[in-house]
């Protein structure tokens, strides 16, 4: 089994564009295998912080030296961080691990299937008639599920255009916590249960479940509350604060979390999907693998968007609506461009120095 000789880990933003952040973790064995891992960093930057100085001063040093009999033995210095610098820790692990054992993630995992069924997401637009067209676009390129970004007064308009134009397509409404448990909001959400949504991803604060669970209660939509660990959704089920799992290996602080997530909710019945994490393919690739397990029915996030530079060859990208999951390379499957990373990389660091 692997000794983790060596952790470094870069502060990447896309060259041009939106320039989306994000931290990469690159753990070397002592044979030279090599496991990568990514964090996205927030759009205000709230977060890069926090994973850097977690990696760089207690998670990247409790790594050297460790002797991984299973990506599992990372679990004590992923607790020393927060989510997303548990997230790429953890996921480099897991790579560094398959790749020493010459074993595709995807099957370490218990991935059962072959490809995935993929979805998009859409954004608010100052235009409703720009959503539409950007739906169009999405489901031209083969897309089945479409997330659609919603908020107090951007709510009823975009979702009653979209399912005009699209009545049979698979939409999801994400409320990013934004709703409240008033009598104007309820309504709202309602009104929202009357266009056939596939879910309501959401809509009030992640602390506040029993709000979840009273307007599960109410509507026919599926719920997928906010879930970020083992005992909140736990707790969700109990409750029965919802019936769709939104699986993020961020949220969930790695890929070992997030495939127990799975399975509690497989075991209670909930339908799954998957979202990726950043915008260089690392964390794509490892939602890909998550995704493959038998409990992930609904179409899922997990492939790059198309246009921009690739980071990991083959790039993870969706062709006519599915992404292939690799079982013929070990680890995550792709091959990183690990020199462009280097040059792009606006801060680096190295444990040991």
């Amino acid at each position: 089994m692997p000794q983790i000789q060596g952790c470094d880990a870069f502060r990447v933003a896309m060259p041009r564009g939106r320039r989306p952040e994000s931290v990469l973790v690159r753990l070397t064995g002592q044979d030279g295998a090599v496991g990568w891992g990514e964090a996205a960093v927030t759009r205000d930057g709230a977060a890069r912080g926090d994973v850097w100085a977690d990696i760089e001063e207690r998670m990247g040093p409790a790594l050297i030296g460790l002797e991984l009999d299973r990506p599992e033995d990372v679990s004590a210095a992923a607790e020393l961080g927060c989510a997303g610098a548990a997230a790429a820790i953890d996921m480099a692990c897991w790579d560094l691990w398959c790749r020493a054992r010459g074993e595709p993630l995807a099957h370490a995992l218990g991935g059962t299937r072959t490809s995935i069924v993929t979805g998009a997401r859409i954004t608010p637009e100052p235009l409703l008639e720009t959503v539409v067209g950007r739906v169009n676009q999405a489901v031209g390129a083969g897309h089945t599920r479409i997330a659609v970004d919603v908020r107090p007064g951007w709510d009823l308009e975009p979702v009653r255009l979209i399912r005009q134009g699209f009545p049979a397509l698979a939409v999801v409404a994400d409320a990013r916590h934004s709703y409240r448990e008033t009598p104007e909001h309820l309504a709202v959400l309602e009104a929202l249960d009357g266009y056939g949504l596939l879910a309501i991803v959401r809509p009030f604060p992640a602390d506040d479940l029993s709000a979840h669970a009273r307007l599960q209660r109410r509507i026919g939509t599926a719920l997928a509350p906010g879930v970020d660990g083992l005992d909140t959704l736990d707790a969700a089920i109990s409750q029965e604060a919802g019936r769709v799992l939104d699986l993020g290996v961020d949220r969930m602080g790695g890929l070992t979390v997030a495939r127990s997530a799975h399975d509690l909710a497989y075991a209670a019945g909930w339908d799954v999907w998957c979202t990726g994490t950043g915008a260089f393919g690392i964390g794509q690739a490892a939602a890909v693998a998550l995704a493959a397990l038998p409990g992930v029915t609904l179409p899922s996030e997990v492939s790059d968007p198309a246009g921009g530079p690739a980071f990991v060859s083959p790039p993870v990208r969706s062709s006519g609506g599915v992404v292939g999951v690799p079982y013929t390379q070990p680890g995550l499957g792709h091959e990183i461009d690990a020199a462009r990373i280097e040059r792009l990389a606006s801060r680096r660091l190295r444990i040991p120095a």
